[in-house]
This record gives C-alpha cells, sequence and structure tokens, in this order.
C-alpha cells in the first residue's frame, strides 16, 4: 500500500460543504415534487373513475329504474371505487410519511448552513430543527397553525373522508338488496362509515406515531429558534 493512502485527508472548505450540502437539499426537494406530483395524478384518476361510476348509474336508472339489475351495479362499482379509493388513500398516506422525512432532512441540511454562517438564520422563514415542531413549522412556512386544523385541511383526511362516504353508501346499498326497510339502509350505512373511517384512523395513528428520522437539532424548550 502506498504511503499517501495513509495521509489525513483535509477538511472541506466552507463553500465545498456548502455546495454538497445545496446538493443534497436540491435532491430532497425534487423528490417531494416528483411524489407529489405521482400522488396528485393518482388521486385525480380516483376521482375519475368514482364520476364515471356516477354517470354510468344514472344512465341505468334511466333506461331500466332501481331495479335488480341496478343493484347488482351499483354495489360492483361501489366496491370497485372503494378498492381503489382505499390503494389511493395508502399511497397518500405513506407519501405524507416521505414528505415528514424529505422536511426533516431538509430541516438539518439547513441547520449545517446554520452552524457553517449563524448570521443566514435571521433570513430563514422555515425551520433549522429535524423533529416535530421544527417540521410543523416549515410545513406552514412559519404561520402559527394548530394542528387539528392542519389535519383537517390535509390529503390524508380528504381522502379518508370521500372513501367512508363511498364504503356507508355501500353498505347501504347492501341492506337495500338484502330487502331491508329505509331505516335499515340508513343505519347500514351509518355503520359502515364508522366502520370505515375509525379502521382508517387507527392505522393511520399507528404510521404517523412511527415517522423515520431521530431529531438530532431539536427545538430549544423556550420555542424560540433565535
Amino acid at each position: 500500500m502506498s504511503e499517501g493512502a495513509h495521509l489525513p485527508v483535509p477538511a472541506p472548505a466552507a463553500a465545498v460543504r456548502v455546495q454538497l450540502l445545496a446538493t443534497e437539499h436540491w435532491s430532497l426537494l425534487a423528490t417531494r415534487s416528483m411524489t407529489w406530483s405521482e400522488v396528485m395524478s393518482r388521486i385525480t384518476i380516483h376521482l375519475t373513475v368514482t364520476s364515471a361510476a356516477l354517470v354510468v348509474l344514472a344512465l341505468v336508472v334511466q333506461a331500466s329504474g332501481f331495479g335488480t339489475g341496478f343493484h347488482v351495479l351499483a354495489i360492483g362499482l361501489a366496491s370497485v371505487v372503494l378498492v381503489l379509493g382505499t390503494l389511493t388513500g395508502i399511497r397518500v398516506r405513506n407519501a405524507s410519511i416521505d414528505d415528514h422525512a424529505a422536511i426533516a432532512g431538509m430541516n438539518r441540511l439547513r441547520a449545517a448552513y446554520v452552524a457553517i454562517d449563524p448570521s443566514v438564520a435571521d433570513y430563514l422563514v422555515t425551520s433549522w430543527h429535524d423533529d416535530a415542531a421544527g417540521v410543523m413549522r416549515t410545513s406552514t412556512l412559519g404561520v402559527r397553525r394548530s394542528i387539528p386544523a392542519h389535519v383537517l385541511g390535509s390529503t390524508s383526511l380528504f381522502m379518508s373522508a370521500i372513501n367512508t362516504i363511498v364504503a356507508g353508501t355501500l353498505g347501504a346499498l347492501i341492506a337495500s338488496s338484502a330487502g331491508g326497510s329505509a331505516w335499515v339502509d340508513l343505519v347500514a350505512g351509518l355503520v359502515a362509515a364508522a366502520a370505515y373511517l375509525g379502521a382508517t384512523l387507527v392505522v393511520s395513528r399507528r404510521s404517523f406515531a412511527e415517522l423515520p428520522l431521530e431529531a438530532r437539532f431539536p427545538t430549544p424548550a423556550d420555542g424560540d429558534e433565535r
């Protein structure tokens, strides 16, 4: 082995470190952009299929009324829409977890920027702390927003709401095809919707409770990043 292999590697200059960090930063930004572009395409496809199913049912009702054929077709289409919606919801939830990891990673890179040049901190709108509070600050661009409001406006809850409505409709259709009364259909729909929503919330809670990346640069106890 040559003697040069044992020579110490010199510390990189600050400009080189910033360049390497910026490359990783842009890589994470590109990954977030591609992920959400793909997710939005999936949601668009799902909503298109749902709309098409409603149009088909409307045409069938005009042609043959609310007979056996309608119930069979409605249950089949609702089942297909619910399956597609559930798969789309899983993708949205996975993308949200990946997005959390990407934001935490970019916050960690900003912590390196601040370490190289502390004066940069006065110009950052987003956070340089990679814990949950730092990720939330970056997600809202520094605007104070309650967690419930953030969750209610999320894409995951949007998909959960659509799938819950479809699940409730499917339950009511099955009860109606079995000869149940209007009240039985209503109760069956509500039970199916509540069961689906409850299962979705439990799975989502468990998924987000095990978020990736351990915080290396947590937000100060007083919450003041300055």
